[in-house]
């Protein structure tokens, strides 16, 4: 029987000695979607994990939402790809909070995003936290759900923050509108 994982622990002075460090995209051409969060966290830079924090809800919402098998661990993010899933970021300087970040740093961090998107064409970008995605692309008046602007081929939807701090949206809430994604993409529900 396999034990169960758990996030390592990090002293203070690791975490930031964290600070700024890059976490690998997860990847790959043409993606059913490319989910893409505001930045890394300091936990997420130190284990290299994206969504690391443990109260953070991206694992278990994306598998509610029916888009993996069984809840992954930040650890197994590279199994996303067997799905047509991948992540990355619109800023990719880790801090310790999202709003250590410049409004210049988000609309930059839209532009890279933009021709990142536009290299590996996934049919969907989507941006985990509407204020980032208002930010990042001039967008003022965007609300959850899928958006109008297009990056070429690319469909976007912005989708709640799925960080514990985002109180206004339960995990099933959340789960809910990430599986209107889901099924707007076109992706089937894998098996376990």
């Amino acid at each position: 029987m396999p034990r169960p994982h758990r996030t390592p622990r990090f002293t203070p002075a690791e975490l930031e000695a964290a600070r700024d460090r890059l976490v690998p995209d997860v990847i790959a051409d043409g993606l059913a979607v490319l989910f893409c969060g505001i930045n890394p966290g300091l936990l997420s830079a130190a284990t290299g994990h994206h969504f690391a924090r443990p109260g953070n809800r991206f694992w278990p919402v994306l598998h509610l939402a029916g888009f993996t098998p069984r809840q992954l661990r930040p650890d197994e993010q590279d199994e996303l790809l067997s799905y047509g899933l991948g992540i990355t970021n619109v800023a990719a300087r880790a801090t310790a909070r999202a709003d250590e970040l410049s409004a210049e740093e988000f609309r930059d961090g839209g532009r890279i995003l933009a021709e990142k998107v536009e290299r590996l064409r996934p049919r969907w970008l989507a941006v985990a936290g509407v204020t980032a995605y208002r930010t990042a692309f001039g967008e003022r008046g965007a609300r959850i759900g899928p958006q109008e602007r297009m990056i070429g081929a690319t469909r976007i939807w912005a989708l709640p923050n799925p960080s514990g701090l985002n109180a206004h949206w339960t995990v099933r809430s959340m789960a809910d509108e990430y599986r209107r994604l889901r099924l707007a993409a076109g992706v089937a529900e894998p098996s376990a």
